[in-house]
This record gives C-alpha cells, sequence and structure tokens, in this order.
C-alpha cells in the first residue's frame, strides 16, 4: 500500500511537471469527453431510475409507521442530492470509463508503444494522460446533474404512481428540503470524482506489468481503488461542507 502510494505521488508529481502549463493535444479533449461521458450515459441513466425508485420504496417504508410519508420527498431530495448521484456517477464512469483507460494504457505498455511515444520525444503522460483527464473534467460535473435529476424524476414516479403519494408535496418538501448549494455540493463532488478516476486508472495502466495477467490487474485495480478513493473523498467533503 505505501509503495503504490509513493508510485502514486510520483506519478501525480511527474504529470504535473510535463503537462500542467501545456495544452493538451488538440481535439483529443472532445474525443475522450464523448468516449467517457455520453459511452457511460445508457448504464449511469438505468441504474439511476432504479436507486431512485429504491429510494422512494424504502423512505414510505421507514416513513409510514411514524405517519411522515410526506417527508418521503425530503429524504429523497437529501440522499439523492448530496450523496447518491454524485456517487452513482462516479461508480459508473470508474467501472465503465476508469477501466477503459487502465487497460488501454496497460495494453500499450505490452506492446512497448509508450517506449516508442518517448523515442518519438512525446511525452506519455501529455499524450495518455492530459487528454482523459481534462475530458473527463468536462462530462463529470454534467453527469452527475443527469444522474440527479433522474433519480429524483424516478422517485416522484415511483411516490405518484405506485405509492399514492400527492406529487404536489413530493416537490415541495423536496425544494424545501435542498437548496442551490446542495446541487453545488454535488457537481464539486463529481469535478474532483472525475480527477480521482483519471489519475488512479492511469496510473494502474502505467504501473502494469507487461502481459494479459498486468492487463488484467491494472483494470481491476482501476475500478476498485477508484471507488474506494471516491467513497473516501465523498465523506471527506461532506465533513467540510456539512460537518
Amino acid at each position: 500500500m505505501i509503495r503504490w502510494l509513493g508510485g502514486f505521488a510520483w506519478f501525480v508529481v511527474d504529470w504535473t511537471r510535463a503537462c500542467a502549463l501545456r495544452r493538451p493535444p488538440p481535439g483529443r479533449v472532445f474525443e475522450e469527453a464523448f468516449r467517457i461521458g455520453v459511452k457511460s450515459l445508457p448504464v449511469l441513466l438505468t441504474i439511476s431510475v432504479f436507486v431512485g425508485t429504491n429510494l422512494a420504496i424504502q423512505g414510505y417504508n421507514a416513513f409510514v409507521p411514524l405517519g411522515g410519508q410526506r417527508l418521503v420527498g425530503m429524504f429523497v431530495a437529501l440522499t439523492g442530492i448530496r450523496e447518491l448521484g454524485p456517487i452513482i456517477a462516479a461508480a459508473m464512469v470508474a467501472a465503465k470509463a476508469g477501466t477503459e483507460m487502465a487497460s488501454q494504457i496497460a495494453v500499450m505498455k505490452t506492446r512497448e508503444q509508450i517506449d516508442a511515444l518517448e523515442v518519438m520525444a512525446v511525452n506519455p503522460l501529455w499524450w495518455l494522460v492530459t487528454p482523459r483527464l481534462y475530458g473527463i473534467i468536462l462530462v463529470m460535473p454534467a453527469l452527475t446533474v443527469i444522474s440527479i435529476f433522474t433519480m429524483v424524476s424516478a422517485s416522484y414516479a415511483a411516490a405518484t404512481l405506485q405509492l399514492g403519494l400527492n406529487g404536489a408535496v413530493f416537490l415541495e418538501f423536496a425544494r424545501n428540503a435542498t437548496s442551490g448549494f446542495d446541487l453545488l455540493t454535488g457537481v464539486i463532488k463529481g469535478f474532483l470524482f472525475g480527477i480521482v478516476i483519471c489519475l488512479v486508472s492511469t496510473y494502474c495502466g502505467f504501473a502494469s506489468k507487461k502481459g494479459p495477467e498486468g492487463v488484467g490487474q491494472a483494470t481491476n485495480s482501476a475500478v476498485v481503488i477508484s471507488s474506494v478513493a471516491c467513497v473516501s473523498l465523498n465523506y471527506l467533503v461532506s465533513q467540510v461542507l456539512y460537518g
């Protein structure tokens, strides 16, 4: 663990030195943004819909014994906007785009294509990491907002159509319980999660062993470490903003 953290820290330092003040390759940022954002959207929407419906059902079952069915909207809005929306977006992007980043770079390392970039005087960190980082920064806040909207909409539909709750009351409690700051918090979390996912996934690719086994290990490490890091970071951000 200590060795991995040390290697990751040096990786971030090396990338900062090589790429922080250098523009990414033209056109590749939007290519990566499309690959990360649009291709992750179907699975993100599907998961958000079912998580939203489950939130409404579980919130209803929790409040019914207390006679507080009217509070379901508040429960859904608070949990969805502040916590679950950003976490779900991060988990789906880590599982879809993060593993793809790690596997692609690991395969390039196995085929010695990274060495070829160095021979051509092209910095691999600038060419392989920077476009992915800029691309994921562009799309992660948007994916987080889409996940939140989809989740709350699905909860509203389940609450009104399945559970028989009053839709106006649901929306009133949801609106009164949250504010623009809560949505901003979700966007900030999505931004930070995107940075973590990209840096962790690309580092796993660069640090992988050569061969099929190394590619598999890099892919597995990318999704596991990214998920753990995002959940831990989510706690720290929530503690700072709401603690």
